[in-house]
């Protein structure tokens, strides 16, 4: 009988160790299939990026890339910022890792990011510099607002943010279907967007400026010229004579007007002449739907009640 209860002890004392056993594997296979996976993206700047579980640590070395972060509700994650992300305010408020072409390597190392989001040009050698230390790196370079709606869902992807990355996609996207929906079948006024008066500088083909113009429903001049940011003449204005001009620098539309020639431009006369903030027309970010919305304002008042 003794003999009988020290099996029937030993049999419990195994039953019981088989199904701690068993506790434990389904809890940590449960951890592992909740665990973020790697995910393998590829960045503006054609580049493979691995992707390891969800960034906590983020920093933005361009103002548009911030914005993202911010709208996609990610501004808590955001540790670094380049100086010249001012918006949303809470930004400004950021550790400063350097200008877009002046990004203090070594600060931004300091501040152990998992992720950072660069942009290509003039930063494309801190992208090889950065990701030879070993930190994770996604370049955001679109050129058109298609690509920046791209760029947005893909920072939601790996930022933990899909679901308020294509509700903001999915609101952008209806408002520039509800534009071009509307200037379809219109007259393409001429439009000249001054970048700057001294020299004339103007907004060539592929730049965001052109791309706002075309969806709005114009035509820009700059288009036909030679380079992203041309030169203008005035001579060249006078004979093109546009129908609007929108201003992206700080002189007035009243100062711009008393200027020598300007005064017989037919935009001038009519009063056609706009200011637009360049932070919104010219960054890769949401706000360059509001940038868009305003567009349509200026060259079509009579659709959009400019």
């Amino acid at each position: 009988m003794p003999e009988a209860k020290v099996n029937i002890t030993i049999v419990g004392a195994l039953a019981a160790i088989l199904t701690v056993g068993i506790l434990v594997g389904t809890i940590l296979g449960r951890q592992t299939s909740q665990s973020p996976t790697a995910i393998n993206i590829t960045d503006d700047l054609g580049r493979e990026v691995v992707i390891s579980g969800t960034p906590e640590r983020i920093v933005s070395l361009a103002p548009s890339n911030t914005e993202i972060l911010f709208a996609l509700g990610l501004g808590d994650k955001v540790v670094g910022v380049d100086t010249y992300s001012d918006y949303p305010p809470e930004a400004t408020q950021k550790e400063k890792v350097g200008g877009f072409s002046t990004v203090n390597v070594e600060k931004v190392v300091s501040l152990n990011p998992d992720l950072v989001l660069a942009t290509g040009g003039e930063q494309e050698g801190f992208v090889t510099q950065l990701e030879g230390l070993g930190i994770t790196v996604v370049a955001l370079y679109p050129d058109n607002l298609d690509g920046i709606l791209h760029d947005i869902t893909l920072v939601g992807d790996i930022a933990g943010a899909k679901e308020a990355a294509d509700a903001l996609t999915e609101n952008l996207r209806q408002r520039i279907e509800n534009i071009e929906s509307v200037v379809e079948n219109v007259d393409k006024p001429k439009v000249f967007y001054v970048v700057w008066d001294e020299p004339l500088m103007t907004a060539g083909r592929g730049t965001f400026p052109d791309d706002l113009i075309t969806l709005a429903g114009g035509t820009n001049l700059g288009a036909a010229a030679s380079g992203d940011w041309p030169t203008y003449s005035l001579e060249m204005l006078v004979a093109e004579n546009p129908d609007v001009i929108v201003l992206a620098h700080s002189k007035s539309a009243e100062s711009m007007g008393t200027l020598s020639g300007w005064n017989s431009l037919t935009a001038v006369q009519r009063g056609r002449v706009y200011q637009i903030d360049p932070n919104i027309s010219s960054r890769a970010g949401p706000r360059i739907v509001d940038a868009l919305e305003n567009m349509a304002r200026y060259i079509h008042p009579e659709l959009f009640g400019g």
